[in-house]
Order: structure tokens, then C-alpha cells, then sequence
């Protein structure tokens, strides 16, 4: 594995005498994985990262010519040439950090996307919808969701250079895991592996509107603010007297730009709207997929990678464990899809993250957020979507159908308890330690700025 593991324990929240695989906090090597490179935190510098880990030794940067995202592809791509020197069949999982904040990546590739964003945010967004319907992506009858109600007007926005270089180097992040998958790719094709090798490509989260707002600690000061390598105190928040990109900055994209990244949808990162879990998926199999660039619509859940690739593979899910009985596997193979067979998953899609939920059965999607955890009135509604007419969850049909959501409640009552799901809305419900609740004011991110608005209201029945 090469990347970020998140799992496993962050810099400011360990235990006295940690050290790798103690319990409750598990390491990549300790749960599988042959070789490790890469953060066991969820983010950070790409200059200067905490966590770092080189199997189960913590290590430094000292040089001032590192960036996280070329070393990842670098040791991915090492991983693949040894295994193959081997002849040893491989799986590698290959977790970029990028293009999570902060926003960091090497000058030349800023330079290339310095003044693309000058058109601003709503334009942008408009031409990537247009964009998206002419190749296929999106179907011509959903309709763009609006701005959201606390982002400005690009006409009105101050700081439009500023706000431009926010975007430039999110696009260069971009590019550096674009040209690391290249990389990671060339030496798969170098070792006559291609044809014998699934390529699974896919992100973990819809577009992020987390601020690091300005006039504000940083997120966590033990995780994110030490010195440069070369010893420059970090410049931490959105402000426009800090050009991000180098290394002594610490900053996001914020809001506006997320709105972007998620052209058509609406929200972010957190929910379980489209906006929050909708992202691209990309499959690979030289030789072995029928209809080469096509694109395939039918939903899928994460789970069900995992189900496919063991299917392709010819091996089977354990029951047991180190003689611990194993949860049966829920995920569905779609490897029909491959061969140019249609697929539907024989079981609705379920999930639940940070309180918010939703269902998927067919073309139908049951969907809510967390009640506001400041406001002792708020509680979570339901809202129902027809994503085959309304993918953008624009027209809320939970009152004209009510039997349908009857019974899509039920199916996620049931898998709740079945999954032991935690239960947001029990009364008496705290959080665990380990649990948190995002800020609708600042959707999910570590600070809550005062200067951002609360969000537009949700459509109504």
C-alpha cells in the first residue's frame, strides 16, 4: 500500500507510548499489507508530512524537493516493479491525498492553470455542465443545481486573482495524480502485465467545502502547525494576503470552488446527497472489457468492488478469521458489466456516515442530514428523489410517496440494526470519542468562520 490510511492514529491524539498496531490503532502492515509507504493521518503537509511511515518506522522529510503525492506514485510504482521481479501476483492500493487540502503542489504546475479560473466560479460551473451533457456524463434532463445561498456572486466577489490561484492550484494537485497514475500505469505496460491486471480508479468523496478560515487557529496546531523543512513558520487560512501553494501556506479551496468540483450536484463532502458521495469511477482490464469507453449507469456501492474483484479473481470470502466468525459480505459482483452484460444489484444500497443517511433502491433515493446539533429543535427529515429523472435532488417527492418511503425507512431500520449502525436520532444518543458532528456553517470543516452564511434551504415536499 502506498498513501494515506486514516485509520490508524493522529498526531495529537495518541496515547503516550504509541507505537504502530497498539491496539485500537492499526497499521496497513498489521492488517494485511506487505509493504507500507505513506500518512497514517488523514491529511496534511505534502511538504512536510506528519505520520510518515515507511512500513512501521515514523521517518522525516530533510530536503526541501519533496512533494507527498510524487513519492506516493513513486513507492506504488517500486511495490508493483518487486512484485513482478518476483512473479508474484499483486494487489496495491494506491490512496493519493490529493487534491485534499491544503492546497500544495509544485510552482510550474500552478503556473499552467494561472488565470483559467478568471471566468469564476459560476461560469465554470455552467461550461463543466455543458461539458458533462455533450459527453454523455449527465443526462440532458437534470437540471443544474443552484449556487449555493452562501457563495457570492462571481460579479461580486472581492479578490478574483486570489480566488483564481485557489483553483489553479487545485487543478495542479490534480494534475501531479494524474501524471502519478501515468507513472504507475508505464510500469505495468513495461511489465507485459497489462492484459493480466484490473485497474480500479475511483475518489472517496465528493467535492470538500472545509475552510481554514483566516484569524483562526489551525485545525488541530499539533498536527498542522510546525515549521517548514527549511524552518519558515506555516501561514495557516483562506486569506488573500496568502497565496497558496508553497509550502509555508496551509489552505482550501472553500465553498465556492467545491460547488464547482461538484458540478451538477448539491453539497459536499459529509452528506449523503450526490454531492457528498457521488464520484468518478474508472475500471481497466485490457483484453477482458467488451465495450471499451463505455459508460455504464446503474449505481454501485464501494462494497461492491471488493465482490468483484474477488470474483474475477476466483477466490472466496472468508466466513472465519483467526477462528472469529466474519460478517457475510454484502457487497454484489458487477463483473457482467465487463464482459457488455447489463447488471442491477439484487439488494437496495444502504449507508450512513456522521449521522447522515440514505437508501437506494432502484431508481429511487432516500436521503437526509443529521439534525443540527446547536439547535435542540432541528431534527433529521427524510426526503425522497427519483435519481433517474432527478439526479440533482431538486424535486423532494417524500408526501406523493408516501408508501414507497414507508418502505424505504423500514429497509434502513433494518439494515441499521442489522450492520449495527449507530443511531443519531435515539434519544440520549452521545457521541463516542471518535465521532464527531459536522458544522452546517462550514460543512464539515475543522473551524466555523463567521463570515459564512448558513446554506440554502433544502428543497420542499
Amino acid at each position: 500500500m502506498a498513501g494515506k490510511w486514516h485509520v490508524g492514529g493522529e498526531q495529537g491524539n495518541l496515547p503516550e507510548g504509541w507505537h504502530p498496531d497498539m491496539p485500537g490503532y492499526p497499521s496497513p502492515n498489521g492488517r494485511g499489507f506487505d509493504r507500507f509507504y505513506g500518512i497514517l493521518s488523514g491529511g496534511g503537509s505534502y511538504y512536510n508530512p506528519n505520520m510518515l511511515m515507511d512500513d512501521l518506522t515514523r521517518i522525516s522529510i530533510e530536503t526541501t524537493d519533496y512533494h507527498l503525492t510524487d513519492a506516493i506514485a513513486s513507492k506504488a510504482t517500486q511495490f508493483v516493479d518487486d512484485a513482478v521481479h518476483r512473479e508474484e501476483p499483486f494487489f496495491l492500493y494506491m490512496a493519493f491525498t490529493a487534491p485534499h487540502w491544503p492546497l500544495h503542489a509544485w510552482p510550474e504546475d500552478i503556473e499552467r492553470y494561472r488565470g483559467e479560473y478568471l471566468k469564476g466560479w459560476d461560469e465554470t460551473r455552467q461550461n463543466r455542465h455543458e461539458t458533462q451533457r455533450g459527453l454523455g456524463m449527465v443526462d440532458q434532463s437534470w437540471e443544474l443545481s443552484p449556487r449555493e445561498n452562501s457563495i457570492t456572486p462571481w460579479n461580486e466577489s472581492p479578490d478574483k486573482e486570489w480566488r483564481d490561484i485557489q483553483m489553479a492550484v487545485y487543478a495542479a494537485q490534480v494534475e501531479q495524480v494524474d501524471r502519478g497514475i501515468g507513472q504507475l500505469m508505464d510500469k505495468i505496460e513495461e511489465s507485459g502485465e497489462a492484459d493480466n491486471t484490473v485497474v480500479v480508479f475511483l475518489a472517496d468523496n465528493g467535492g470538500c467545502a472545509e475552510l481554514l478560515a483566516e484569524d483562526s487557529p489551525v485545525p488541530d496546531p499539533s498536527r498542522y502547525n510546525y515549521p517548514t523543512v527549511d524552518g519558515r513558520v506555516v501561514r495557516t487560512g483562506n486569506s488573500p494576503s496568502i497565496e497558496p501553494g508553497g509550502p509555508d501556506t496551509f489552505a482550501s479551496v472553500d465553498i465556492a470552488w467545491a460547488n464547482v468540483n461538484n458540478t451538477p450536484f448539491r453539497l459536499f463532502k459529509h452528506y449523503t446527497h450526490e454531492g457528498g458521495i457521488s464520484t468518478p469511477f474508472i475500471i481497466s482490464w485490457p483484453d477482458h472489457i467488451a465495450e471499451k469507453g463505455s459508460i455504464f449507469n446503474n449505481p454501485a456501492h464501494i462494497i461492491d468492488i471488493n465482490a468483484t474483484l474477488l470474483d474475477i479473481a476466483g477466490a472466496t470470502y472468508p466466513s472465519t478469521f483467526k477462528e472469529n466468525d466474519i460478517k457475510p459480505h454484502e457487497g454484489e459482483s458487477f463483473s457482467s458489466v465487463l464482459s457488455g452484460r447489463n447488471w442491477e444489484r439484487n439488494q437496495p444500497i444502504a449507508w450512513e456516515h456522521e449521522g447522515n443517511r440514505a437508501v437506494r433502491m432502484g431508481d429511487w433515493k432516500l436521503v437526509s442530514e443529521v439534525a443540527d446539533p446547536s439547535d435542540p429543535e432541528s431534527t433529521a427529515v427524510w426526503e425522497l428523489y427519483n435519481i433517474r429523472q432527478d439526479r440533482t435532488e431538486l424535486n423532494n417527492l417524500i408526501t406523493n410517496e408516501r408508501e414507497r418511503s414507508l418502505d424505504m425507512i423500514h429497509f434502513y431500520n433494518e439494515w441499521a440494526e442489522r450492520c449495527e449502525v449507530e443511531d443519531w436520532e435515539k434519544p440520549g444518543f452521545t457521541l463516542k470519542p471518535n465521532l464527531r458532528v459536522i458544522s452546517r456553517h462550514n460543512h464539515g470543516g475543522p473551524v466555523i468562520p463567521a463570515r459564512l452564511g448558513p446554506r440554502r434551504d433544502l428543497p420542499k415536499p
